[in-house]
């Protein structure tokens, strides 16, 4: 399975992006499909990951009320939209897509990685 993340770019502080993951083909409905994130010199973060049967969704506190995962399975495509945006989620943002994991907020936990998408947001 291949995974296109697109729709990063520079944005003012307070702005909006939404992110979009596109699968090469369909998985299992069991699957789970991540983003995760990572900004230069840290280590790479857990954002919000959805089943795509949209029955278990998580977030990381940081982006709690602010960013909304969903999933449309008739396009292969998880969707990322991000609201409220601070110099902070400034990284390069990363779609992943694994099995049924207990730990899906780790990175381990998942199998297939995109290329990535730069964020950039201005204070």
């Amino acid at each position: 399975v291949q995974l296109q993340a697109s729709g990063g770019g520079l944005v003012q502080a307070g702005g909006s992006l939404r992110l979009s993951c596109a699968a090469s083909r369909r998985t299992l409905r069991s699957y789970v499909m991540g983003w995760f994130r990572q900004a230069p010199g840290k280590e790479r973060e857990f954002v919000a990951t959805i089943s795509w049967s949209g029955g278990s969704i998580y977030y990381a506190d940081s982006v709690k009320g602010r960013f909304t995962i969903s999933s449309d399975n008739a396009k292969n495509t998880v969707d990322l939209q991000m609201i409220s945006l601070k110099p902070e989620d400034t990284a390069v943002y990363y779609c992943a897509l694994g099995p049924p994991s207990s730990i899906p907020t780790m990175s381990y936990a998942y199998s297939y990685w995109g290329q990535g998408t730069q964020v950039t947001v201005s204070s």
